[in-house]
């Protein structure tokens, strides 16, 4: 089997424009959660998120382009360029047909979806503009990628609600892996912070009104954010050859279903993704050092993923770092584990742990160090990821340091 590595980094969300800024913010345990700004949002119980604030699409695309992507696409396409850029990859001839792209998203063109329903239901319009099922369909950005860097390998979307991310970064792992591209650009994007994103998630009663807090006994809810990461994940070989800055190394990927519950998770389906990709990574459990957290802020959430850590690692657990960062940027839902794949990069190439910030009273039933508050410089070689999805649907990433 093939090693794989990653050769770029590039995202745009609620704490930065740019990984530099938002590992920046990470290092500052800086909040990025605040008033939502948009249309209606006075009729909304939930008037907080992580929103990418002073946003102008017209400063990065042209009119033409803008008719075409929604706003996750934008996302997306930012990131891409970043990611790409650090790369130094260029594609054509043989690369071109061996690089693809695989992006997880939950609600993909929600934006656009919820404009046009506003327009045809509310405003009573009959007509709708012709590129409306392009630009909300959830494998858009996945397709935009593909045709703006001229990547002819296999691309696709993946939806697996809040694990899409992990999802689709893993499943591009595989790929390098196996053979069957020589370069995945991957991540996952979103952008379901409109009237009707957040009305609906209001439905849940898992929202909290005034913080994300994970793993405090005080917490009360998760808090929506937006935007975008995305990774190149390269043949560790070809990267070599050609010079490449490698940033990490994936090592392992598990997936799992706990096929008991719509929306309640499973320590027993968490802990055999946790389980997996340590097997799969073929490393001993001690030596993990730090766990990116699903950390949602939830009480069923945080207890059951604690128990699942605590399950797999037994005495190891208690020296375990495991923080959830979104407390700082909020849930990205579909794309949420792509920015905290930024957290792990600098985790293995800094030695900085991000924190879990808004932690304020300890619980016995998440009794791990949650790294609160502040940032902590940590040496650590292996790192996990965390992502547990609606419909127990979990999936967890192995990075080794470079």
């Amino acid at each position: 089997m093939k090693r794989v590595v990653i050769t770029g980094q590039g995202t745009i969300n609620p704490l930065g424009r740019s990984v530099a800024e938002t590992l920046e913010a990470m290092r500052e345990g800086r909040c990025g959660i605040g008033p939502l700004e948009f249309r209606d949002v006075d009729r909304l119980a939930i008037k907080i998120g992580g929103q990418v604030k002073d946003y102008d699409p017209e400063t990065e695309f042209n009119r033409q382009q803008i008719a075409l992507y929604d706003r996750f696409t934008q996302f997306t396409l930012l990131a891409a360029r970043e990611a790409i850029g650090q790369s130094g990859l260029s594609f054509g001839g043989e690369l071109a047909a061996r690089t693809g792209v695989v992006l997880g998203t939950s609600g993909g063109g929600l934006q656009t979806s919820d404009e046009n329903y506003r327009s045809v239901y509310e405003e009573g319009k009959n007509r709708v503009h012709p590129f409306v099922v392009p630009k909300l369909m959830n494998n858009a950005a996945a397709s935009h990628v593909s045709m703006s860097y001229n990547l002819k390998g296999p691309s696709f979307t993946v939806a697996t609600a809040c694990a899409s991310s992990n999802h689709a970064m893993g499943l591009a792992f595989h790929l390098v892996r196996g053979g069957a591209a020589t370069v995945m650009v991957t991540g996952g994007s979103e952008s379901m912070l409109c009237f009707g994103g957040v009305k609906a998630w209001e439905g849940l009663r898992v929202m909290s009104k005034d913080a994300c807090r994970p793993f405090s006994a005080n917490r009360n809810g998760m808090v929506q954010g937006e935007g975008a990461g995305v990774f190149v994940f390269e043949e560790y070989e070809h990267a070599k050859a050609r010079g490449a800055e490698i940033l990490a190394e994936v090592i392992g990927f598990a997936m799992t279903s706990d096929a008991s519950d719509i929306v309640m998770p499973s320590k027993q389906g968490a802990a055999r993704a946790i389980r997996g990709a340590v097997e799969d990574a073929g490393i001993p459990l001690d030596a993990v050092g730090y766990i990116n957290a699903h950390g949602t802020g939830t009480a069923a959430n945080d207890k059951t993923e604690c128990a699942a850590v605590a399950d797999v690692f037994g005495a190891h657990a208690d020296r375990l770092m495991i923080s959830s960062t979104k407390s700082m940027h909020g849930h990205l839902i579909g794309g949420t584990g792509a920015v905290e794949l930024l957290a792990c990069v600098m985790a293995l190439r800094e030695g900085v742990i991000a924190p879990t910030i808004g932690y304020e009273e300890a619980d016995p039933e998440c009794a791990l160090d949650v790294v609160p508050n502040v940032a902590r410089e940590a040496k650590v070689d292996v790192v996990l990821s965390n992502a547990f999805a609606f419909g127990g649907l979990n999936a967890v990433l192995a990075l080794r340091a470079a």
